[in-house]
């Protein structure tokens, strides 16, 4: 495109050329350089692969021990300490024994070691997602005949087989028991959400995960967060339940505790409330005093240790009937393949557990790669996530993700590089071949109260609110309606609700952008918002159109509703009276329509007001991100209809896919820099306004500047 000979003229010479766009291959040939580009196989070529599959093989070379390896073994055994108590612990939310949480640990830490992008980033299990993996295996378990409550030893074993031994023959469970039967959910579950992220990373959808805006992820952190909370309290308080399933589960849960509140169990009161006051205090000190702490104090292991010591000597299950851990094997068992039956059960609840793993684990992986001034991969991040879900599955694990808290004290103990997390693994590998079985009488009281203290960081994100809801009143809507949708219905309704929400804010704001009219500042060529600016002219005879969205199909009424509202001038409806009363009448002859609403809602404006006549329309397009066909066409009416009165339609300010749209539509020529591409579009609004006037035969004001 060439600029107007007005700009031309008044620029001194100066002249923009656009450059002629290269032309695009066709279907055939794209298909064939991408099929080839696919086919060819050189030694060069699987190198690059491997490389990018598993990206340790390319920064191991580069490791350096000196600078490196002391801050990666330290972080590394850190978080290998804090792993084997939370493991056991996010054991009772998945409803599985602890073993099977240890090995979940091992493996994901291993291959995230392999395959992940970020140097930072601990990838484990995660409470969010022991929540919803535990609330599918309660469902499964119960439809299978089995007692979801009964999660430990206690009197309820002998009534949970008795009541499983109709339905096992139906589902060929003869040798599985509650447990087994279980971890065959779990394993299913991990392996198909292990799937979808591989799927997704090999279909580059890493980007999906931005859809999911952090006041979602806040408020589905928070609801969860009041759900695992609750979930926990009958092991605080040493009651029996039933494990609620569908929606309200929240509040039938709280109904029942406070019917059964008269049968605690004393000695787990009192545990639970000793270690609650030391938990709490040590997290309260040690955020106090983190900068001092070179090493953050190990409150979950401490704990662990002296409770389990307590427990043991003082017999506190068979002396005051309080629920342990139970016997945890060491080793590893043989690996089993995930059934096929149960995978196709729990497909849909893959979709979000698998949805919901890649969002916190991308957002995770890319907030600690700005912070530390790298770059990682968001694709290569979901097949990392997706494989340590879908290869540990046939090891007895389960559900897996990047977690926020373990990798702030990964970066806090000085780890350089994912080399840290093979030394996580080689910890908890200790304890799954030697060190389980210590943990025998380990009360479950103090593995909730280990559970419920990690929640803080989520609960306390209720105080964003106000500000927030300051800052941007739809997303903390968003928060608040994802969070109490996760209390009052269900975790995945929640999810569904915060995503349907978030989208229907995004299209909300764009099907109302801000509309105005220009005005010009003296004899400058800057034209603006008279309502933002003082002091500005209106230019006569010339209407300058300012739309600060796309124009597509939501808001292309809106649009067209704008722009007559704001010229006073219906153009649809009076190029239909001109044509009915014929070709003399002008769009100045017109009468003003009667009893309508001129404000900016209004469809209908006046078809005249012979005071504020215009000859030209200009569009600044420059906010107009892009055009789809719905746009496309109502450009193309309405410069119809203004051909029609007589008025003419000319576009400023249009940037490269719009105008890429515009010239395949049909709206211009079919090459670039034609004579309906030149008398159309122009640069500038200033040269479009000149344009306009020249046109009209009017003066072009001087000391124009391009």
């Amino acid at each position: 495109m060439a600029a107007s000979p007005e700009c031309t003229q008044q620029g001194r010479g100066l002249a923009l050329v656009r450059r002629r766009p290269p032309a695009p291959p066709g279907l055939r040939e794209a298909l064939k350089a991408r099929l080839w580009r696919s086919c060819s196989c050189s030694v060069q070529g699987a190198w690059a692969l491997l490389q990018n599959l598993l990206p340790a093989t390319r920064w191991l070379r580069q490791y350096q021990p000196r600078e490196d390896l002391a801050g990666d073994v330290i972080s590394g055994l850190v978080i290998g300490i804090i792993l084997v108590p939370q493991a056991i612990a996010y054991s009772l939310l998945a409803g599985l024994q602890p073993i099977y949480s240890l090995y979940t640990s091992f493996f994901a830490n291993l291959i995230y070691f392999l395959m992940g992008t970020s140097r930072h980033v601990s990838v484990g299990i995660f409470s969010l997602l022991c929540l919803m993996v535990g609330q599918v295996v309660d469902r499964e378990l119960l439809q299978a005949g089995f007692d979801p409550a009964q999660d430990g030893p206690g009197p309820g074993a002998n009534r949970s087989a008795l009541n499983a031994s109709a339905t096992m023959p139906a589902l060929g469970l003869q040798d599985c028991s509650r447990d087994c039967y279980a971890i065959r959910v779990a394993t299913a579950l991990t392996l198909l959400a292990g799937v979808y992220q591989v799927l997704m990373g090999i279909l580059g959808l890493g980007f999906v995960s931005a859809y999911l805006s952090q006041p979602l992820l806040d408020g589905f952190a928070m609801g969860a967060s009041v759900t695992i909370l609750t979930s926990q309290l009958r092991h605080l308080l040493g009651v029996r339940v039933p494990r609620h399933q569908g929606p309200g589960l929240v509040v039938s849960t709280w109904l029942s505790l406070l019917r059964s509140a008269g049968q605690a169990n004393l000695c787990d009161v009192l545990t639970s409330a000793a270690c609650l006051a030391v938990l709490l205090a040590a997290k309260e000190l040690s955020d106090r005093y983190r900068r001092h702490l070179k090493v953050p104090l190990p409150a979950e292991l401490l704990v662990i240790g002296a409770a389990t010591l307590v427990s043991h000597f003082g017999q506190f299950h068979e002396r005051f009937g309080s629920s342990v851990a139970g016997d945890i094997p060491t080793g590893f068992m043989a690996p089993h393949v995930p059934d096929p039956a149960l995978v196709w059960r729990v497909a849909l609840d893959a979709a979000s557990l698998a949805l919901v793993g890649s969002a916190f684990s991308i957002s995770l992986a890319e907030m600690f790669a700005r912070s530390h001034g790298y770059s990682v991969r968001a694709n290569q991040e979901l097949l990392a996530v997706g494989c340590c879900n879908v290869l540990p599955a046939f090891f007895h694990c389960f559900a897996t993700s990047a977690t926020l808290a373990k990798s702030l004290v990964k970066t806090a103990t000085g780890c350089r590089t994912q080399l840290s997390s093979a030394v996580s693994a080689a910890v908890v590998l200790l304890v799954v071949l030697a060190l389980a079985p210590l943990f025998r009488d380990l009360q479950r009281s103090v593995l909730a109260c280990i559970i419920i203290v990690s929640l803080r960081g989520a609960l306390r994100k209720v105080r964003d609110v106000p500000r927030l809801w300051r800052l941007s009143p739809a997303d903390a809507l968003v928060w608040v309606a994802t969070a109490a949708t996760c209390v009052l219905v269900s975790t995945e309704a929640g999810l569904l609700a915060g995503i349907l929400l978030s989208l229907l804010s995004l299209a909300g704001r764009t099907r109302h952008p801000h509309a105005a009219l220009l005005a010009r500042a003296g004899d400058s060529s800057f034209y603006g918002d008279p309502a933002e600016f003082e002091g500005l002219v209106p230019e006569p005879g010339v209407q300058v159109f300012r739309f600060t969205g796309p124009l597509y199909y939501a808001n292309k009424d809106f649009f067209l509703r704008s722009l007559y509202s704001l010229t006073g001038l219906n153009a649809g409806y009076a190029a239909a009276w001109r044509k009915e009363r014929g070709p003399r009448v002008g769009a100045g002859e017109a009468e003003p329509v009667e009893g309508r609403d001129l404000g900016p809602g209004s469809s209908t404006a006046a078809l005249v007001p012979s005071a504020t006549r215009f000859h030209a329309v200009i569009i600044d397009c420059a906010p107009l991100l892009f055009l789809d066909a719905a746009g496309l066409a109502t450009l193309q009416d309405l410069r119809r209809d203004y051909g029609a009165l007589g008025i003419t339609l000319l576009l400023a300010c249009c940037g490269p896919s719009v105008r890429d749209t515009l010239r395949r539509g049909g709206f211009l020529g079919e090459d670039p820099g034609d004579a309906a591409e030149e008398g159309q579009l122009f640069p500038s609004v200033h040269c479009a306004v000149q344009a306009a006037r020249a046109r009209c035969q009017e003066p072009v004001a001087a000391n124009y500047t391009l």
